[in-house]
């Protein structure tokens, strides 16, 4: 092994929301970092959630209280260090008769709202849905609901801007980065990587490795570590659909289907309503994977039964699927799998020392459990690390994400200040950009003093400088990462204001 190939404490495969959180975490307590992903930061499952950070109330049904309870009390965590693209949400779960009893509905909001520490989101509350304006979307069969909180999240910028502070600390992030092989040699492994842009390679040496590669996870195993034990992981296919706003209100709708699922009805980017998700077992390439028309017709069959006015797949404005990589096969039914996270430690020893160098394998997991998740992941391996030099356990429930620096309350504040001083951007893309980018709105706009200087617009407010921005800070380097990942401007753009977006975003790499 060369002696001049960069020695990392950690080197991460897998740039989605555990790698990332794991990158981050590392590099806040003095680790050195090196993290590589063969596509985009969060390219993968990790932007393909149903957007939300929550405690998983079918859950309970499974006993899984350890699972709820660790993601009751991560909502107002991750609310607290990212509060520009977390915020609550008010849910209303619509009983239906035959289905749940309102007695087991009431039981489970109890221990929602009891089980997980919550302080400052609101409590649940029974609604009578024939005598509020929540149930006029609805069937009037439908009388009776019970409102809960939990968070929205903006999955893929979550994913972004946690591998952005992990950088900030001095962790090294790659995306497009290939990992061809990792192989032992003693104490340290040695990692091949090859640019999927250029087609260089490179290698580097790493203390630990963390395989955080989502669904591709028995992949690499197999092909990147070349150990031919199977890894009981199974991969479920969830997608969602997006179409016209079907309500005005601001609350989110969790619905029973008649097959003992549940599913969402939520607002989507202002004028859009967002229905998901579907549990199918999954064979193939993930990279591959497509909402299939079986998907848009059982999720509009299943909102067409709760709303007055019939959903049908010509609605349909845009789809996206993601494959949830959950440990073992034991369970009849995708939908009954575990969504609790497994840690696999690989590390040699002879029961005095490390023989070889430790590897740790990452199955599952949610978005809502992402920190903790690295917590974990650290525990296991920080015996086969370095002393760290850095921020104690648990520094990254404190520390705000980029641009995140602002009060819980006070997004609004932020918002009328960004817009007093720039008042040519318009309501409209003011509160998207403070959305996105919270207090970092200033860092974008920096020296702006009129629409000129933000240079050419393709659409919906989008311009040069913000995708500058995206490019120089955020690690956006397609259309697709800047329309579909780093935002979702891609509902509002024509084909031809894409186009011109991509061929933009490649003059600037």
């Amino acid at each position: 092994m060369p002696e001049t190939d960069p020695l990392f404490d950690l080197a991460i495969i897998g740039g989605g929301i555990n790698g990332a959180a794991i990158a981050r975490d590392a590099a806040g307590r003095g680790w050195s970092v090196h993290l590589c992903d063969k596509g985009d930061l969060g390219g993968a499952t990790s932007s393909a959630s149903t957007k939300l950070v929550h405690g998983g109330l079918r859950y309970l049904e499974y006993y899984e209280f350890r699972l709820v309870r660790e993601a009751l009390a991560e909502r107002e965590v991750l609310w607290g260090i990212a509060p520009h693209i977390i915020w609550p949400l008010r849910f209303v779960l619509v009983h239906q008769r035959g289905l749940r009893p309102a007695w087991m509905l009431r039981l489970g909001l109890f221990l929602y709202d009891h089980l997980g520490g919550r302080e400052h989101l609101p409590p649940t509350s029974t609604v009578r849905l024939d005598a509020n304006s929540l149930g006029e979307p609805l069937q009037p069969r439908f009388h009776r609901g019970f409102e809960y909180s939990d968070c929205w999240v903006e999955d893929s910028r979550l994913v972004v801007l946690t591998a952005r502070d992990a950088a900030i600390r001095g962790a090294v992030i790659a995306p497009r980065t290939r990992c061809l092989a990792a192989v032992r040699e003693g104490t340290l492994w040695r990692l091949t990587l090859r640019d999927e842009a250029t087609g260089a390679e490179r290698t580097l040496r790493a203390r630990g490795l963390v395989n955080a590669a989502g669904p591709w996870v028995a992949e690499v195993i197999r092909d990147v570590l070349h150990d031919p034990v199977p890894t009981p992981v199974r991969l479920v296919q969830g997608s969602h659909i997006v179409v016209p706003r079907l309500y005005e209100h601001d609350r989110c709708y969790l619905f029973q289907g008649t097959d003992g699922r549940v599913f969402f009805a939520i607002p989507f980017e202002t004028d859009f309503t967002l229905i998901g998700t579907t549990d199918l077992d999954f064979t193939g390439d993930p990279a591959e994977v497509r909402i299939s028309a079986e998907e848009i017709d059982y999720l509009c069959r299943g909102a067409s039964l709760y709303f007055r006015s019939p959903i049908t797949p010509a609605q349909v404005v845009w789809s996206y699927s993601g494959v949830r990589p959950l440990y073992g096969a034991k369970a009849n039914r995708a939908q009954d799998a575990t969504r609790d996270y497994v840690l696999k430690l690989d590390a040699p020893s002879d029961g005095i020392g490390t023989l070889a160098a430790a590897a740790l394998h990452v199955i599952g997991g949610k978005i809502t459990t992402s920190r903790r998740l690295a917590e974990a992941a650290l525990a296991a391996l920080a015996p086969h690390l370095p002393e760290p030099s850095g921020n104690p356990v648990g520094w990254t429930a404190k520390r705000t994400l980029p641009g995140g620096d602002f009060a819980l309350d006070g997004f609004e504040v932020l918002y009328a200040n960004v817009a007093r001083r720039f008042p040519f951007l318009g309501p409209a893309t003011t509160r998207r950009l403070v959305r996105a980018y919270g207090t970092r709105a200033n860092v974008l706009l920096e020296g702006v003093r009129g629409p000129q200087d933000m240079g050419r617009e393709f659409g919906a407010g989008l311009t040069e400088r913000e995708l500058r921005y995206l490019v120089d800070y955020e690690f956006a380097r397609t259309g697709e990462d800047v329309l579909w990942r780093r935002g979702k401007l891609g509902l509002r753009l024509t084909p031809a204001q894409a186009e011109a977006v991509e061929a933009a975003v490649a003059a600037l790499v």
